[in-house]
């Protein structure tokens, strides 16, 4: 089959999606639209642009890169058996609605939240199919639900030794103060952990949280998820989606400390392997740590491949 592929692939998460449809005899063509580079005119465009967007809802960047995506699938010049659109949200309405000439079906994918991302209402119906990994965006909007996937695989790193008990990598935001209770729970039980958050201002005042103020590479944030037992996962306001963390956990085979609520309705949930915390009051037993990571039934692991999402999702009957 012809399958063009367009995300934001600002993580280079999706570029798997991508190697996976080739493995598997598909012509692909990935649209990285987060490479796709806007720069104003002059400043004037600036309050043109805000204007758009509190009176019209309009972006000029969404514009923009709607624009470029058409330009390309024209340069692909054949019609496309399957378009997957991941963040179609960024794209504006108009133009996804022209991604259909390009193609026999249009599949959309969101992992955010309408709660955090309002644009996913309005751009939803302007796919053939569209899944969200958010079960009440489903519900309310008629969407699918499928998760996210399982984005790097090495059963060997559950193995240890181990330098630390807990590591997470943020960026600074609202949940900057259920890190910051996290780690004061860490620190009374002498849980020796590894907690950097990035942000692009000033740290803090007394903050105990390691700031950084340039991004890590991933390369690096691999060495210290290497190191570490368990990994932390803190669900954003208003989102109850598995973030990418969980099925890197999945993957890695790392135990997971968490405070979705929700994870406890997925088949791969495991009491042993998954910690759910109160954001208010959390509490981490140090007996979490002291027994080994369980592995998951391989038929329930499958599932949650790049190859499983691929056939729930491209070839999703």
């Amino acid at each position: 089959m012809k399958i063009a592929l367009i995300s934001f692939d600002n993580w280079g998460l999706n570029e798997g999606i991508a190697k996976v449809l080739k493995q598997d005899g598909h012509t692909v063509h990935h649209i990285d639209f987060h490479n796709f580079i806007y720069k104003y005119p002059n400043f004037y465009y600036k309050i043109y642009n805000s204007f758009l967007k509190v009176f019209f809802k309009k972006n000029i960047k969404n514009i923009y890169y709607g624009k470029e995506i058409i330009m390309r699938l024209e340069q692909i010049g054949e019609k496309q058996d399957l378009i997957l659109t991941i963040k179609g949200d960024f794209i504006d309405r108009k133009y996804l609605k022209k991604i259909k000439n390009h193609t026999k079906k249009s599949i959309g994918f969101f992992n955010d939240s309408a709660t955090r991302c309002p644009k996913i209402k309005k751009v939803a119906s302007a796919f053939d199919q569209a899944f969200s990994f958010e079960k009440e965006d489903c519900e309310k909007l008629g969407l699918t639900f499928a998760p996210n996937w399982i984005y790097v695989e090495n059963k060997n790193s559950s193995n240890g030794p181990f330098e630390f008990k807990v590591f997470n990598v943020c960026s600074k935001d609202k949940r900057l103060p259920i890190l910051s209770r996290i780690i004061t729970e860490l620190k009374a039980k002498q849980i020796k952990h590894k907690i950097i958050v990035f942000s692009t201002g000033d740290k803090c005042s007394k903050s105990e949280i390691e700031f950084f103020f340039e991004r890590i590479s991933l390369e690096e944030i691999s060495k210290y998820i290497e190191k570490s037992k368990s990994l932390l996962d803190i669900k954003r306001d208003g989102q109850y989606g598995l973030t990418f963390r969980i099925f890197e956990s999945i993957g890695l085979e790392k135990k997971l400390i968490t405070t979705n609520p929700d994870i406890v309705n997925y088949d791969f949930y495991n009491p042993n392997n998954i910690l759910v915390i109160d954001e208010k009051n959390p509490e981490i037993p140090v007996s979490f740590f002291e027994s080994n990571y369980e592995k998951l039934p391989e038929e329930i692991y499958q599932k949650y491949t790049i190859k499983g999402w691929v056939q729930n999702v491209l070839f999703h009957k």
